[in-house]
C-alpha cells in the first residue's frame, strides 16, 4: 500500500513542539496573508521562483507540496510567514512547525536540483510595518535528507498502523450482525432507510426520520451507518446530541456493537470518543490555557505523542474517565487531548455545536482532512432552535463601555467613534425594540474600525479570556461576519435598554443579528457529509423541519409507527380551562381541582407542566393551601446537576406525588421514567412562545421568506405543540407502560392543534373530553 501526504500535514503530525497557548493575539486574515506573500515576492529579483511544485518519496510514502520561493542566485529556499506585532510574539510552537516545513521543502528542492548544500530561510513579514525578518540556516543536503527521512519514518509508522486498524475495522463492520435477538417493531424499517441513505452513490444525502420512543432509535441508526461504512469508505461517524444526557444511550449502543466488532478482530475494536464540554473536564479552571499558567499546557505538544500512543493502546471507549486518566498520566490537558484524538477515532459522540457552529471543530477537520463522514443527529427537533443561537450575534453598549475602561490610545478613540454612531441610531428609535432592513453603513464601518484598532494595539500584548476588550472583540467579529451575510433568513434589530442608575442622556442598546431561519447555514454542513440522518420522535410537520434544517430537495422521509397501542394511554382534555395569560388568575383553582381529583382517583407519580416558573409557583401555592397532604416538589430556576438528579429521584417505583416543571425545560424531554415511576402528566399550557415584539418580527420574517401565512405556524404553533408532545411522551416509554395525559386548555379542541398530536393517542385522536 502507498501513502500520500502534504508537507504541511506531515509536519503538523511530526514537528509540533512546545506549550499549548491559547492567549489571543490578532493574526493576519487569509487575504492579508496572501497580500503579504505577494509583497515579499514583488521585492525579489526577476529570476526569483515562486510556488515551486515539489515531491519526494520515502519507502512507500509520497510527500508533496509547493514551496513559497527560491532564490537561485543566493541558492536560498524561502518559507514566507505573515504576522502582526513584534517578531518575538511568534511563539516556539508555531516557529518549530515553520522550520520543519522549510527543511522538508529544502530537502525536496535539493533532490530535484541535485544540490549538495542549501540556505534555508524563514521570512517573517510584518503586516503592519511591511518589514521582513529573515532567519537563515545553511544545511548540507545529507542533513536535510536525514531530517526528511526521520519525519517520514515517524509518519509512516502511524500511517501503517492506521491502515491496519482501518482494514481490520472495516472487516469487522462488514461481518457485524445486529446485536439483539430480533429487531423491535419499526426498528428494522428505520435501519433499512438509514442504510440506503448512507449507501447512496453521491455525497450530501439526507434522511429525516420520525421514530417514536420505544423502538430503539439509537441502535437503529448507528448500526446501519456503521454497516455502510466499509462500502462507502467512510472515515468517521459523528453522533451529535442536543444535551450531554444524550451521550449515554449512544455510548451504550456503541459499546454493544463494539463488543461484537472486537469479537471479529480482537485487537481492533472501534475507537469511540466521547467529547465533553470544556467546563466539565478542565482540571485547572482557575488557570489560563498557556504554559506560564497551567502545568497541563506547559510542554503539551512535547508530551502529546506519548499520550496519543497510550490512548491508542486502550481497548475501552475514550470516555471522559479514560481520556482523563491517560492525560494526567502524561501531564497533558484532558480536553485538548480529546480534541487531538478526534483524528484517530472511528466514532465521535459530541454536542451539535462541534459540527454545526460557525467555528465547529468537527466540521473544520472534516474539510481540512477531506474526511468522508456520516452524521447522525439525535433529537433533531432541537437543532433549529440551537442553530438559531449559533448564528445569532449580539453587541451590547454596556460591553463596549467596559472595554473602553480597559483600553487606551487608538482603541479608546475607535470606541468613542463607534459610540457616537451607535448613539445616533439610538436617538432615531422611538420604541424600545425595532427591526431594520439593514445595518447602517456608518455603524458597521465603525464596528469594523474598532475591531481593527484592537487588532493593531494587541499584536504584542496577548489577551486572556475574561478580558473585556477581548470579549468585545470576539462579539464584534461575530457581529461583522453575520452582518455581511444578512439576508431574508435573519433580522437586524435594536433593543433599547433602561439607563443604569444615575445615568441620563441617550439610552444604551443592544444590536442583534438575529437568525430566524438557520437553513442556509446548516445546508453547508449537510453538503460536507457523505450522509446525514436527522431523527426524532417529533419531526412533524415535516415541511416545517425541512424549511428550518436546510436539507436538500431530495431528502428522504420515513415515519415509523409507534409500538404502543391506544389503550396504553388515556388522553383527556380539560377544555373548560383557558391558560392564556389574561386568564391565568381564573385558571389556578380549576387546574388544582383537575390535578387533585386525578391523583385522588389514581395515586402515583405525575409530572405537571406549566409555561413559566411564575405560573408553576402560583398553582403550587394553591395546591399546598387546598391540598396540604398531597406531596409535590418543584423545579426551580438554575437547578444544578445534583438538584436535577434529586428532583428525578423522587419518581421511584413505589413513590407517590407530583413534580411541577416548566414546559421545554430539563424535565420535559430526555427523561426516562418507565413503569410506575411515572403514570401520568398534566400539561397546563399550549406551549406557544410568548407574543412579544421579537417573536412578532420573526413571524413577519417567516411570512416574507416563505410567502403565505406560515409565520404564525412556524413561529408559534409548531414549536409550541412540539414541546407538548415531548413532555407528554414522558408517560409511555415501553410497551408495558400504562398512563394518562391531561391537556389543560380549551384550544386543544381546535382542529389545527389536534392535527399535530401523535396518531396513536386515543385511537387516532379520539380524545376524551375529561373535566367539564
Amino acid at each position: 500500500m502507498s501513502y500520500t501526504v502534504a508537507v504541511r500535514a506531515l509536519c503538523e503530525f511530526t514537528a509540533r513542539a512546545g506549550d499549548l497557548d491559547l492567549r489571543f493575539t490578532p493574526a493576519p486574515s487569509a487575504l492579508e496573508g496572501m497580500a503579504g506573500h505577494a509583497t515579499v515576492r514583488s521585492r525579489r529579483h526577476k529570476d526569483y521562483e515562486t510556488e515551486i511544485s515539489l515531491a519526494g518519496e520515502y519507502q512507500d510514502l509520497l510527500v508533496r507540496g509547493r514551496a513559497d520561493g527560491f532564490d537561485p542566485l543566493a541558492v536560498q529556499l524561502e518559507e514566507i510567514k505573515t504576522y502582526r506585532g513584534r517578531i518575538e510574539g511568534v511563539r516556539d510552537h508555531p516557529r518549530a512547525l515553520h522550520w520543519a516545513q522549510a527543511k522538508v521543502y529544502a530537502h525536496l528542492l535539493c533532490q530535484a536540483l541535485g544540490l549538495e548544500q542549501l540556505r534555508v530561510a524563514l521570512v517573517y513579514f510584518n503586516i503592519g510595518t511591511q518589514e521582513e525578518t529573515v532567519l537563515v540556516e545553511t544545511h548540507a543536503a545529507s542533513t536535510l535528507q536525514a531530517f526528511f527521512e526521520d519525519q517520514c519514518a515517524r509518519f509512516l509508522a502511524w500511517a501503517r498502523s492506521e491502515a491496519a486498524h482501518r482494514q481490520a475495522r472495516d472487516a469487522a463492520l462488514t461481518a457485524l450482525r445486529f446485536p439483539m435477538d430480533r429487531f423491535r417493531a419499526g426498528q428494522r424499517e428505520l435501519a433499512v432507510a438509514v442504510y440506503r441513505c448512507a449507501s447512496s452513490g453521491t455525497g450530501g444525502r439526507c434522511l429525516m426520520a420520525q421514530a417514536p420512543t420505544g423502538i430503539g432509535k439509537t441502535l437503529g441508526t448507528i448500526f446501519p451507518m456503521l454497516k455502510a461504512s466499509p462500502g462507502q469508505r467512510l472515515d468517521k461517524l459523528f453522533f451529535l446530541t442536543a444535551k450531554g444526557t444524550g451521550h449515554g444511550p449512544a455510548l451504550q449502543a456503541l459499546a454493544t456493537l463494539n463488543q461484537q466488532a472486537a469479537g471479529q478482530a480482537p485487537c481492533y475494536p472501534l475507537r469511540l470518543l466521547d467529547v465533553q464540554a470544556r467546563e466539565k473536564v478542565c482540571e485547572h479552571p482557575d488557570k489560563a490555557c498557556h504554559g506560564e499558567s497551567c502545568p497541563l499546557a506547559q510542554g503539551f505538544y512535547d508530551r502529546l505523542p506519548a499520550a496519543r500512543a497510550a490512548a491508542l493502546q486502550q481497548t475501552q471507549p475514550w470516555d471522559a474517565l479514560t481520556v482523563r486518566a491517560v492525560a494526567l498520566a502524561h501531564q497533558v490537558c484532558p480536553y485538548y487531548l480529546a480534541q487531538e484524538l478526534v483524528r484517530w477515532s472511528d466514532v465521535v459522540v459530541a454536542d451539535y455545536h462541534y459540527y454545526y457552529d460557525s467555528a465547529a471543530m468537527l466540521y473544520a477537520l472534516t474539510q481540512t482532512q477531506q474526511w468522508k463522514v456520516g452524521v447522525l443527529v439525535d433529537e433533531a427537533h432541537n437543532l433549529p432552535e440551537r442553530a438559531r443561537r449559533m448564528y445569532t450575534a449580539e453587541l451590547s453598549q454596556f460591553s463596549l463601555a467596559e472595554a473602553r475602561k480597559a483600553a487606551a490610545g487608538p482603541i479608546r478613540k475607535a470606541r468613542d467613534k463607534l459610540s457616537r454612531n451607535w448613539n445616533a441610531l439610538n436617538k432615531t428609535q422611538a420604541s424600545s425594540y425595532q427591526a431594520y432592513d439593514d445595518v447602517p453603513d456608518a455603524l458597521l464601518g465603525a464596528v469594523q474600525r474598532a475591531v481593527s484598532a484592537i487588532a493593531e494595539a494587541h499584536t504584542d500584548r496577548p489577551m486572556l479570556p475574561g478580558d473585556p476588550v477581548l470579549t468585545f472583540y470576539w462579539d464584534a467579529q461575530r457581529f461583522i461576519a453575520l452582518a455581511e451575510q444578512l439576508g431574508s433568513h435573519a433580522l437586524f434589530d435594536v433593543s433599547l435598554m433602561p439607563a443604569r442608575t444615575g445615568r441620563r442622556g441617550t439610552p444604551a442598546s443592544t444590536l442583534c443579528i438575529r437568525n430566524v431561519i438557520p437553513a442556509p447555514h446548516l445546508a453547508m454542513r449537510h453538503a460536507a457529509a457523505r450522509a446525514t440522518v436527522l431523527f426524532s420522535g417529533t419531526l412533524s410537520p415535516s415541511n416545517f423541519y425541512r424549511d428550518m434544517l436546510g436539507v436538500p430537495d431530495d431528502t428522504g422521509w420515513i415515519e415509523v409507527d409507534a409500538p404502543f397501542q391506544s389503550g396504553q394511554l388515556t388522553v383527556q382534555v380539560a377544555g373548560h380551562i383557558s391558560t392564556r395569560y389574561r386568564d391565568r388568575e381564573r385558571s389556578l383553582l380549576p387546574i388544582v381541582d383537575v390535578v387533585a381529583r386525578q391523583y385522588e382517583q389514581q395515586p402515583g407519580n405525575y409530572l405537571c407542566f406549566f409555561s413559566s416558573f411564575d405560573y408553576l409557583r402560583r398553582v403550587a401555592e394553591c395546591m399546598q393551601r387546598d391540598h396540604p397532604a398531597l406531596p409535590i416538589w418543584l423545579q426551580t430556576p438554575s437547578m444544578d446537576e445534583d438538584s436535577r438528579s434529586a428532583f428525578l429521584a423522587r419518581f421511584s417505583e413505589h413513590g407517590q406525588g407530583i413534580g411541577f416543571a416548566v414546559l421545554g425545560g430539563a424535565f420535559s424531554e430526555g427523561v426516562d421514567l418507565p413503569g410506575r415511576r411515572l403514570i401520568g402528566a398534566f400539561v397546563a399550557t399550549l406551549g406557544l412562545p410568548q407574543v412579544n415584539p421579537v417573536n412578532e418580527q420573526m413571524k413577519r420574517a417567516m411570512d416574507r421568506h416563505f410567502g403565505g401565512d406560515k409565520g404564525y405556524e412556524y413561529t408559534y404553533l409548531y414549536p409550541g405543540l412540539r414541546k407538548v408532545v415531548q413532555a407528554a411522551g414522558r408517560v409511555i416509554r415501553t410497551e408495558q407502560d400504562r398512563g394518562v395525559v391531561f391537556l389543560i386548555d380549551d384550544r386543544y379542541w381546535r382542529a389545527e392543534v389536534r392535527g399535530l398530536l401523535p396518531r396513536w393517542w386515543g385511537g387516532g385522536r379520539r380524545l376524551a373530553e375529561g373535566m367539564q
